[in-house]
């Protein structure tokens, strides 16, 4: 007999969301749970399961699945520092997730969005998909797009966002063999802090593991993961696997001794659900099942992540179609008028103006005749994981359309590419040497230079790319695109003039038997040369056409698919390619010159900064972008702040991986530079002065709250938005406190002459740090300079707090002290070990050392042991001084069966007493140590 669908508890709404898990969980057979680990899983028809697919894009707008609203990149949205907004957007997103949803249910209603991984380093080739370089910040913003996808609705979801990738990843030079090292205060105040709202909130319900290994140890397996994020949500957390990463345990990092080791060890970290192998779960299905048979995992392992992957899909209204809120949702909401016009308020919301000498606005009337010039005046760019937009809006449209007689040039290179005399590289759908004389239209290509030595060659007969389909060159792109670009090239010279290496295959192009070019050699003897012929230099002609206008609007920038983007980091801080010679040049001709740059990330545009009259950025803005700009340009309000710190040079970076901030000074918390423009910076069309700076209390105790005040005053003569930002630094620490740090903002639209009072509470357990004398937050008993201003660096008014907290006491000797918990290192590197602690410190150098202030040494102490492994070599216990300071011990590197275990190493101590600095030193490289404990 049938079971009634009001008797089964799993599709009962009325039922706790724990107790339908449970019960769907129980009809379940084995082999069935084990097909919900892997993205794409089956239906289950005995139970009215359908089919159910983890990882829809969304980070500015539903990717790769056809039309739909483009929204500025992540970083441009962030610029705009109003989490309305941002929730706005993410509904959007999410409701044009559930409408394709609704008319293809492959379509999946989990979200692989937001991204909060920190913008810690501007090179990193991601930064466009990232929100701030502040974790505060980040979780602001990254809470409210998530809540924005996932709906309003107490029980059930629009659609289920995931926040990644978990964790400390900011690098993509082989990401997946990369450790990211974090001393435990990275960890806690700065890399935790930007996850921990999303998921805390509910508003995210799923989390993303990164490539990268944390402290030696892939993110995929670490306790971080069920031990503290499964933590800070009340509910079921889904944890799934970036794509083929579980993979890369028994590969690549050699973590596994083979991929059913590696799996299993997955799922008992707590990744639910991996993405390996596209459609196909048969392999990902064998290996699970394999590692039951062979005891690495229990079936209590494959309930817990079930649980985890059914409560989302309950949540999702599967079971429930006629309570779900979110199932009437049509395809009339894909870009729809509304999203069309949030699209442009948020591209608008995103520009920065980043310097103004009063040029701007333009006033139409007055303006004269306006040039706009460069390669991004007439584009509209996607990323890797925009939308396919309805409509671009050019920056060069826009502006023409307002303003009458407007003159345009890409200021890109016209050339001829000659195989031979008489011959030429001509474009015919495909590329081949044609025996040919003059300059028809199918022989001419635009060079685009996108930087880094990478070009790619446009045909002048129909405006299209030249790319490789696999077989020969063919010019019908729309310009650089997909995971592998395959339209930029490099110039390589030769003897007889220059060879062109295809980026994406390495080879060189040859000219085969039948006339076609093609990429085909590795030997660049064996290529073809070709002679370059310029008919059009796009900077003199550039020049020559700013010299004959009243004000130029330079667009420059970045291409968001070359030369930095997943799998690609910069290089450094450069333009890209010739820009800066193209910006110098139309300077030099016109002062009232203004830069207008669109990119995914900073510049190093020291030199603009100096020489031009006004520079706008905005990062890349969708389908509105050209609107948003030309809007600006003309007079609309400017009201985006910048959300990372932009650098004069890339020197002042630390190595790219190089993930702790304390020590190497780094983010705007910790840099002691002067920045090109500072976190926080942007300026209006209007002023602003700040007055009255007050406090509810002068002291505080450490749970307490602390009311600033502040009036700001518009001194100008237009109305215009201030973000006014609260910032504190704590003025004496047992340790390295940041600079400033960003506590609070609000954003105030004033009319001119208006005055408003802005009130800010700080919640004062908010000034707490990690204490890694005892491994928990700590509020210190401190004076904390309270600021405020518009920027990080530009503080209109200080006053002091008084936080009555915490004295931290010594170490205790007697207590364990972990090397990873140390004050202060040199020449080490955190690793994985085997036991407990989990971590350890490995040399990197010889005369290696790390180092624990204020320990307690009094008490009859008379032996110490270590922790520790290494082929040869010894530990050197000194006090107060890493060279010349008393030796307390040395102890031989105890001999090991691996570098993951460690062994205790003994040795007496002569009679010490009182509070010392202990260092333990290392005197060869590969020494490591775990613990130090004294008897």
């Amino acid at each position: 007999m049938t079971e009634s669908p009001a008797r089964v508890v799993f599709r009962d709404p009325q039922q706790k969301l724990a107790t339908r898990v449970a019960d769907l969980l129980a009809r379940l057979s084995l082999p069935e749970k084990i097909g919900l680990l892997h993205q794409y899983q089956a239906p289950v028809p005995e139970l009215g399961m359908a089919a159910f697919r983890t990882g829809t894009e969304g980070l500015h707008g539903v990717a790769w699945l056809g039309t739909a609203t483009t929204f500025p990149q992540v970083v441009g949205l962030a610029s705009s520092w109003d989490p309305e907004l941002l929730r706005r957007v993410g509904e959007a997103v999410g409701t044009e997730v559930r409408a394709m949803h609704h008319t293809n249910p492959e379509i999946s209603l989990n979200v692989w969005a937001p991204v909060v991984n920190l913008l810690r380093d501007p090179r990193w080739g991601r930064n466009e998909e990232g929100y701030a370089e502040d974790p505060w910040l980040t979780g602001v913003l990254s809470t409210a797009y998530a809540g924005g996808l996932r709906g309003d609705h107490p029980q059930w979801l629009r659609t289920a966002p995931t926040v990644k990738h978990f964790l400390a990843y900011n690098n993509e030079t082989e990401r997946h063999l990369t450790a990211s090292n974090l001393p435990p205060r990275v960890l806690h105040e700065y890399e935790l802090p930007a996850f921990r709202p999303a998921v805390e909130s509910g508003a995210a319900v799923a989390v993303m593991a990164s490539y990268n290994l944390i402290n030696g140890r892939p993110t995929h397996v670490s306790p971080l993961i069920n031990e503290v994020l499964r933590g800070w949500s009340v509910e079921d957390v889904m944890v799934v696997g970036d794509a083929y990463a579980v993979h890369n345990l028994g590969g690549d990092q050699h973590w596994a001794d083979d991929q059913v080791a590696g799996f299993a060890a997955a799922l008992r970290a707590g990744i639910d659900c991996v993405t390996e192998e596209g459609p196909d779960a048969a392999p990902t299905i064998a290996r699970f099942t394999s590692a039951l048979e062979r005891g690495l995992i229990t079936e209590s392992d494959v309930d817990a992540a079930a649980r985890h992957i059914l409560s989302v899909r309950i949540r999702l209204g599967e079971f429930n179609p006629d309570e779900d809120p979110y199932r009437s949702i049509g395809a009339e909401s894909i870009d729809c008028a509304a999203h069309r016009e949030l699209a442009r308020e948020a591209a608008r919301a995103s520009v920065v103006l980043l310097g103004n000498d009063g040029i701007l606005p333009l006033d139409p009337a007055r303006a004269g005749r306006v040039a706009v010039i460069g390669p991004l005046g007439d584009a509209v760019f996607e990323d890797w994981y925009s939308g396919t937009p309805p409509y671009r809006k050019t920056l060069r449209a826009e502006l023409a359309a307002r303003l009458p007689g407007l003159a345009f040039h890409e200021g890109v290179d016209r050339v001829l590419l000659r195989a031979t005399a008489g011959t030429l590289v001509t474009a015919d759908g495909t590329l081949k040497i044609t025996p040919i004389s003059g300059t028809p239209d199918e022989a001419l290509f635009d060079v685009l230079d996108w930087g880094q030595e990478t070009i790619s060659l446009r045909a002048v007969a129909n405006g299209r790319f030249v790319g490789f389909d696999g077989d020969r060159l063919t010019h019908d792109q729309p310009g650089p695109n997909g995971w592998e670009v395959k339209e930029t090239f490099t110039f390589v010279p030769v003897d007889s003039g220059v060879a062109l290496r295809h980026a994406q295959t390495g080879q060189f192009l040859r000219a085969g038997a039948d006339g076609l070019v093609r990429p085909a050699v590795t030997d660049l003897a064996e290529a073809t040369a070709f002679t370059v012929d310029m008919l059009v230099d796009g900077v003199a002609a550039a020049a020559e056409l700013a010299a004959s206008a009243d004000v130029v609007v330079l667009a420059l920038g970045n291409h968001p698919m070359v030369c930095g983007r997943e799998t690609i980091d910069r290089r450094d801080l450069d333009l890209p390619g010739t820009q800066q010679e193209l910006l110098r040049a139309v300077r030099a001709v016109n002062p009232r010159t203004v830069m207008v740059l669109t990119s995914s990330y900073p510049y190093a545009i020291g030199w603009a900064k100096e020489h031009l009259p006004a520079i706008v950025w905005s990062a890349h803005g969708g389908q509105e972008h050209g609107t948003a700009l030309a809007d600006v340009l003309l007079g609309a309000e400017p009201a985006g702040r910048l959300t990372q710190t932009w650098y004069a040079d890339d020197s002042e970076l630390p190595d790219l991986l190089d993930y702790d901030i304390v020590a190497t000074d780094a983010t705007y918390l910790y840099y002691r530079g002067t920045p090109l423009f500072p976190f926080g910076h942007g300026l209006s069309y209007t002023s602003f002065r700040f007055e009255n700076l007050s406090l509810s209390t002068p002291d505080a105790p450490s749970d307490g709250v602390v009311t600033i005040a502040v009036d700001v005053v518009n001194t100008g003569e237009r109305p215009g938005t201030e973000v006014v930002q609260l910032y504190t630094r704590q003025q004496r620490s047992r340790v390295k406190q940041p600079l400033r740090r960003l506590r609070g903002y609000r954003r105030v639209h004033l009319a001119p002459g208006e005055r408003t009072r802005v009130t800010l509470d700080l919640d004062v357990a908010e000034l707490a740090f990690w204490d890694v004398t005892r491994s928990r937050r700590v509020v210190e008993t401190a004076p904390h300079t309270i600021a405020v201003g518009s920027s990080s660096t530009d503080l209109r008014l200080t006053t002091t707090l008084r936080v009555r907290g915490e004295e931290i006491p010594p170490r205790a000797a007697r207590a364990t002290l972990r090397l990873i918990d140390n004050d202060g290192y040199a020449g080490t590197v955190p690793v994985a070990v085997t036991g407990t602690p989990d971590e350890a410190l490995r040399s990197t150098t010889p005369d290696a050392w790390a180092v624990f202030r204020d320990v307690d040494l009094n008490g009859g102490l008379q032996q110490t042991t270590v922790l520790a492994a290494g082929t040869s070599g010894t530990l050197t216990l000194r006090l107060d001084d890493p060279f010349t300071g008393p030796v307390l011990a040395v102890l031989p590197a105890p001999p090991t069966a691996d570098r993951l275990t460690v062994a205790p190493a003994h040795a007496p101590i002569g009679p010490v007493s009182g509070i010392h600095d202990l260092y333990v030193l290392f005197d060869t490289p590969d020494l490591t140590a775990a613990t130090v404990t004294f008897a």
